[in-house]
């Protein structure tokens, strides 16, 4: 049986809300941000942007790659729990010396707003029910448009960590997040933390502090985190 909708509104609606949210927070960052630390370990926040035009890239291939296969994974699937990175992976490390090469961060943000936007009419345009292949995966296009939303707003409040005044996520992308990152990594997170504090712990952006071990309990707050890739 199909698992029930995490949310009222269609996955390329929650994309779309996602997505701009992000970029919005994109637009507003200051020359002297993109040499900030980002929420990913590692990452100034020029890296965290230069990953956003690969991850863009990601979907406009995805969505170009059809399939006729039955579908393997759903959104929650899409995602597994990962070693945390430690900067070895090839990739990773060649995010930092592609962001340095960009110079002008403007151009950076100028790739970023090409490759986005592209991607998020393509989003909008495709048919929810087709299905398409992707790191050895077969989703439906609207789960593979619903995990994307977990992306961006894991990124966007990573964004958030160099520049702390950008405007955060919207509620529905956080609540979309919590939702699927809880089905993604079969715990659910107490009902009192916050979509974004739950979303920072459960995934490692932030250590639990002495309160959120007493809401999280001790067995939940030894089992983190939960790094997702």
């Amino acid at each position: 049986m199909p698992a029930a909708p995490l949310h009222d509104a269609a996955p390329a609606a929650l994309y779309a809300q996602a997505w701009d949210g992000l970029w919005q927070a994109v637009t507003a960052l200051e020359p002297g941000d993109f040499a900030e630390p980002s929420g990913c370990a590692g990452w100034l926040v020029r890296d965290l942007v230069c990953h956003l035009v690969i991850d863009v890239q990601d979907v406009l291939i995805t969505l170009a790659t059809p399939s006729d296969a039955p579908a393997t994974a759903d959104a929650a699937g899409y995602w597994s729990i990962v070693e945390p990175p430690d900067g070895t992976d090839p990739l990773d490390a060649l995010i930092p010396r592609l962001a340095a090469a960009y110079q002008d961060p403007d151009l950076l943000r100028f790739h970023l707003e090409d490759l986005g936007s592209a991607a998020r009419r393509a989003v909008r345009r495709a048919d929810p029910a087709q299905h398409v292949r992707t790191q050895e995966m077969i989703l439906r296009t609207d789960d593979f448009a619903g995990a994307y939303v977990l992306e961006w707003t894991l990124h966007h409040l990573d964004l958030l960590v160099g520049a702390p005044t950008l405007p955060p996520p919207s509620p529905p992308s956080l609540g979309w997040s919590r939702s699927l990152l809880e089905r993604a990594i079969g715990r659910a997170l107490p009902a009192a933390l916050p979509d974004a504090d739950a979303l920072r712990l459960a995934t490692g952006r932030r250590a639990p502090a002495a309160g959120d071990v007493d809401l999280l309990g001790p067995d939940l707050a030894a089992s983190l985190p939960f790094p997702l890739g």
